[in-house]
């Protein structure tokens, strides 16, 4: 007799995943939702832009869906996270992709506006949308939880303090989950690696272009990120050179 998970399984194996995604509208959150779609999965995403959801809707209609939000607002998330779950169910895998870096200056040159920012979409949206669908991952007793993390939350550089701080709390935030997390789940973090978005072009300018490309990227990190399993659960991982 197959159990509860090898049965979950074998479903989403011919179905396709229904996999939660945030910070659609653009750069890898947006090359992943469209990889990950064409492969068969199913996304709900969110996004800050309501010009980018509406067309992504439109490129993508039911049963994907998605959502202009703010991830920093955690009653925002709340009533998305409700909505997906009765709409959809709850997600084979949550994708925290989400993220801003601060204009590069030193830390103290670094308007505080500018530093609650980073603060409140890096890591606080990550915790916000963690409240609202892991529940219902224990709940069925499964789940993958991908959390975006980088280079800078491993190392770190001069001008990036406040993302180095957001991107080295995510690190110890997933590790703290990934023990408090039953089995049938895993909480991993994910270096994507350095890739060639707008977000590496306000850190590097027009040297951002030598790195890898969104799309060469996309066709190592979409597979990558479908075949983690429990067992990674607590691994600091990242992305293969493509």
């Amino acid at each position: 007799m197959l159990t509860h998970r090898e049965n979950h399984l074998g479903i989403i194996g011919q179905m396709g995943q229904h996999i939660v995604i945030t910070g659609v509208s653009r750069g890898l959150g947006r090359a992943l939702t469209t990889a990950l779609i064409a492969q068969g999965h199913r996304v709900s995403g969110c996004a800050r832009s309501p010009a980018a959801i509406t067309e992504l809707s439109q490129a993508y209609p039911p049963p994907h869906r998605f959502a202009a939000l703010d991830i920093g607002d955690d009653q925002a998330v709340k009533t998305w996270a409700a909505s997906v779950l009765e709409t959809d169910g709850e997600p084979d895998r949550v994708i925290n992709n989400a993220g801003l870096v601060n204009r590069p200056a030193p830390l103290w040159q670094v308007p505080a506006a500018e530093c609650q920012a980073v603060i409140d979409v890096n890591l606080m949206g990550t915790i916000n949308v963690l409240r609202h669908f892991v529940p219902a991952m224990i709940a069925r007793s499964y789940g993958i939880i991908v959390n975006f993390s980088s280079g800078w939350g491993r190392s770190t550089s001069p001008g990036v303090a406040p993302y180095c701080a957001t991107k080295w709390a995510i690190e110890g935030l997933t590790q703290a989950l990934a023990q408090e997390l039953p089995p049938g789940l895993a909480a991993v973090t994910l270096n994507p690696g350095i890739i060639h978005t707008d977000m590496l072009e306000v850190c590097y300018g027009e040297g951002a272009a030598a790195y890898t490309s969104i799309s060469a990227w996309v066709t190592v990190a979409a597979p990558f990120i479908m075949a983690i399993e429990p067992t990674d659960n607590g691994q600091a991982l990242t992305v293969p050179t493509p």
